[in-house]
């Protein structure tokens, strides 16, 4: 047998493994689960079309807003962007600029594609010029009242067939969209930041949503390239109401002893980008204070309420954006744990908390698949729950939204997917 033959055959075993190992199969789940979300039963079967998006107004220029402003861009939509006052309006242009200026850098357009594009961009200070939009995406800050505020006047200006449209990434838009005088025109475009980069779009109905305005919106995430998952309405919506206790493990892990360092580690381990402390340093911790008693409130008999993050706010450490969280930053935004930092808060939290609650013993030397047993076995567990309450069709529509929103390995195949692959009885009995 030459050489080259005994390459092939070897070759041909080591495909045989890896075609059949867990990982194979979670990608190839994945594949098949992205390629169907943009199917809704009731919804897409119904002989509906979807209408052009010719232009689109964007209420908010900051990050998010400027970022869905280069998204519609992207695809060749013009947009109106509106802002309150002129410095902002100016901030959020330049935002839109220094996207476009980026890809032009990268070698991913032309500058005169890039100015191309600036000029389908028309900002303003006045809601009238939303009047000839297709849809309006509203993305100011997780405000009720000024959301509120801000559709009853979109209402009043916008055509009758405008699909208003909130970023709102956790409040209920029945409450956004309370003191309308149709309330069922409202739909969520929830997109994940930074938002011109990011693939998932979620979009949210309500029982009232009227099939045409999904279609529709679906026809935008075909335009701008994005991977729709269409779900139903409640606190956190798909994604962040799966992983609402993602970072509560976390917190019950290091109130029993653990190092967050070691937690962190751990999750990457796993598969995940960053883990929930550093993500949390990125998010920024008043973000995440705020965004979590949504979750206190509404599901008060399931979340754990830590001391440990509301005692980094207290102390000014918000994460990247004040240059110190549960990680230290220098100029160029490069992490460093810091646990001299947070060592008295860590200490203060542990104190207060008096976990394990039952008294039994606090468990030792946990192992990195213990760790991320404890902080994902949760995480199953709530999408279990939004499947069954039907906020989403199907297990695989999780699977993806987990994976483009959040960054769960692909090679397992989505929370739902690697749940099974773990086996219900095994989550269970932990």
């Amino acid at each position: 047998q030459t050489a080259s033959e005994e390459g092939l055959k070897r070759e041909a075993e080591n495909f045989k493994k890896a075609v059949s190992s867990p990982a194979a199969k979670g990608l190839v789940h994945f594949f098949f689960a992205q390629r169907a979300t943009n199917v809704v039963p009731g919804i897409t079967d119904v002989g509906l079309k979807p209408r052009p998006m010719k232009s689109v107004g964007v209420v908010g220029g900051g990050l998010m807003g400027s970022g869905i402003a280069t998204a519609c861009l992207l695809a060749g939509i013009q947009v109106v962007l509106k802002e309150i006052k002129q410095e902002f309006l100016d901030a959020g242009v330049g935002r839109i600029q220094s996207n476009l200026t980026s890809m032009v850098r990268k070698g991913r357009m032309t500058e005169d594609k890039a100015r191309q594009l600036m000029s389908l961009v028309k900002p303003t200070l006045t809601d009238q010029d939303f009047r000839q939009c297709d849809m309006v995406i509203e993305a100011v800050i997780e405000n009720l009242p000024l959301k509120q505020k801000i559709f009853c006047e979109l209402e009043r200006i916008c055509k009758p067939d405008c699909i208003l449209s909130t970023n709102t990434s956790t409040i209920d838009i029945t409450k956004i969209a309370a003191k309308m005088k149709n309330p069922e025109r409202i739909v969520g475009a929830h997109f994940f930041s930074p938002a011109h980069v990011m693939q998932l779009f979620e979009i949210i109905r309500t029982d009232a949503t009227p099939a045409q305005i999904l279609v529709d919106t679906l026809g935008l995430s075909k335009q701008i390239k994005k991977t729709p998952v269409v779900v139903g309405n409640c606190t956190g919506f798909a994604v962040n109401r799966v992983f609402f206790p993602y970072t509560m493990s976390a917190t019950v892990l290091v109130d029993i002893g653990c190092d967050p360092y070691a937690i962190d580690r751990a999750i990457m381990m796993f598969g995940m980008p960053m883990g929930p402390f550093r993500l949390g340093d990125l998010v920024g911790h008043d973000v995440g204070v705020h965004v979590g008693q949504n979750f206190i409130d509404d599901f008060p008999d399931r979340v754990y309420r830590s001391p440990l993050i509301p005692s980094l706010l207290a102390n000014k450490r918000l994460g990247e954006k004040s240059g110190a969280g549960f990680y230290k930053y220098d100029n160029k935004r490069r992490a460093t744990p810091d646990p001299e930092g947070v060592e008295m808060l860590i200490a203060a939290s542990r104190a207060q908390s008096k976990l394990p609650l039952d008294g039994s013993p606090v468990p030792a030397g946990l192992s990195p698949q213990e760790i991320a047993e404890m902080i994902f076995f949760p995480v199953v567990n709530e999408a279990c729950r939004v499947l069954s309450e039907g906020i989403v069709v199907k297990a695989g529509d999780i699977d993806t939204a987990a994976i483009l929103g959040m960054g769960f390995p692909a090679f397992r195949g989505g929370v739902v997917h690697w749940g099974d692959s773990v086996g219900p009885a095994v989550i269970a009995a932990k």
